[in-house]
């Protein structure tokens, strides 16, 4: 099922293999690399792929020793932010001493007039990620990435990147006093340009789309010209993504340590899909939420979704395709979880979904109105998505549904760029009142 994918890490995997790995570093409860495919183990190091099978590689852990109780006393009693849930990453203890950008605890807001709109009575929650440092859930991911890159002695961080993670791998790395250096499409929206060149690392420009990047980025890591690079979605990649179930640990905590019984996710690459579901999977094992059924729904833009597209068709395998949407943030062609995400779609009952370009910016428009949240293109796509799924009947309204924003608007303001002003008067009531304001 998998043979497509896995020669396409294949290549990757053989230059991962002369990197060195440590059995000793100190990365918290996190005890080995496990590979998703085959299940063979590896001390923890910049590695990702399986050396076996090519399969990707994620943080096992050791949660043996926790009581249930004490470690929801020991995270209530956290600061606020992603490292309160230190105990659950693979972080060392002392993480909140470090020099870090410290992202997370961010609202999840009750969306009762968004769900007015849609015709949710169930509860309808948005997740609102933009109110991160560098404004986007990328800061999740660089911050638990800087950890690993600090455990391994890596002394510049590195990314691909459609623009958000640019900027997170930029703020963390001036935060550190860490170099950076990353790589991004040449025509990206330039309010990403700005915001990740604004910390004064390196920006480079790639001719071509995001996957010709992040295929260059793999070049660079087996070359001696990357040497003490770490790559935070390439070769820290196992401990990147887990900065994502971070942020089912937030939704659970902050709906009163419940699941929700349903959640839409965006995707791009399909890691932070994955990893939330990991994330409630974990909290449901370690007993800091009941056990119940949960659906989630995946949202991609109509411009760029091959998840989607093998979900409709029944496939397996998901077919790589040429980007062109004004979601840049999601515009991966050839997502490296996508298959992952398929089987968590479908093992949860939930779906995935496309909208297209119009859709995404009455959505933006939309949550913009009803709850002066802001969203960036990926928001829109979440929204619209949900918009669609209950306009379908896959999505139920009478059960708690909770929406990922991830990232501000503010960043992509040419997709909305029609809006302004209502009027233009003189500065006086008569002209006030003929414009019908009054």
């Amino acid at each position: 099922m998998r043979k497509m994918r896995r020669k396409g890490l294949a290549s990757m995997a053989a230059q991962t293999a002369a990197s060195t790995t440590d059995s000793t570093v100190d990365l918290g409860p996190a005890a080995a690399l496990s590979c998703r495919e085959c299940g063979h183990r590896v001390p923890l190091g910049p590695v990702f792929a399986c050396e076996e099978c090519f399969g990707p590689l994620e943080i096992a852990y050791d949660f043996s020793s926790y009581d249930t109780e004490e470690l929801r006393k020991r995270i209530e009693a956290g600061p606020a932010n992603i490292w309160r849930y230190a105990p659950l990453l693979p972080v060392p203890a002392d993480v909140a001493d470090k020099p870090n950008i410290n992202p997370g605890w961010t609202q999840l807001v009750k969306a009762d007039n968004l769900a007015r709109e849609l015709g949710v009575t169930g509860g309808l929650y948005v997740k609102d990620d933009s109110g991160n440092p560098t404004h986007s859930f990328k800061d999740r991911v660089v911050a638990q990435a800087l950890e690993a890159a600090r455990a391994f002695g890596f002394t510049t961080l590195s990314c691909s990147s459609t623009g958000n993670l640019a900027g997170a791998v930029g703020a963390a790395a001036a935060r550190a006093g860490f170099r950076s250096c990353v790589f991004i499409p040449h025509d990206l929206e330039q309010g990403k340009v700005v915001m990740a060149a604004v910390y004064g690392g390196e920006l480079v420009g790639i001719e071509g789309n995001y996957d010709d990047v992040n295929r260059f980025c793999s070049e660079l890591i087996g070359d001696p010209a990357g040497e003490g690079w770490g790559f935070v979605n390439v070769n820290l990649r196992p401990y990147y993504a887990e900065g994502s179930k971070t942020l089912a640990y937030e939704i659970c905590e902050q709906l009163g340590w419940r699941l929700p019984d349903q959640l839409v996710v965006p995707i791009a690459s399909g890691s932070q899909l994955t990893k939330i579901d990991k994330g409630l999977q974990e909290l449901i094992k370690l007993g800091l939420v009941e056990d119940k059924p949960y659906k989630i729904f995946g949202a991609q833009a109509e411009g760029c979704s091959p998840v989607s597209v093998a979900y409709k068709a029944g496939h397996d395998v998901v077919r790589p395709q040429k980007p062109n949407t004004i979601a840049k943030s999601l515009a991966i062609g050839n997502p490296a979880d996508g298959p992952y995400v398929l089987d968590i779609a479908r093992r949860t009952g939930g779906a995935v979904e496309d909208v297209n370009d119009e859709q995404v910016v009455d959505a933006i428009k939309l949550l913009a109105r009803t709850e002066g949240i802001f969203a960036e293109t990926a928001g829109g796509v979440t929204v619209g998505v949900t918009r669609k799924l209950i306009e379908n009947g896959l999505l139920d309204p009478a059960l708690t549904t909770v929406v990922l924003n991830t990232g501000d608007g503010l960043k992509t303001l040419d997709a909305v760029a029609g809006t302004g002003l209502t009027a233009t008067i003189r500065p006086n009531l008569d002209s006030f009142r003929e414009a019908g304001l009054a």
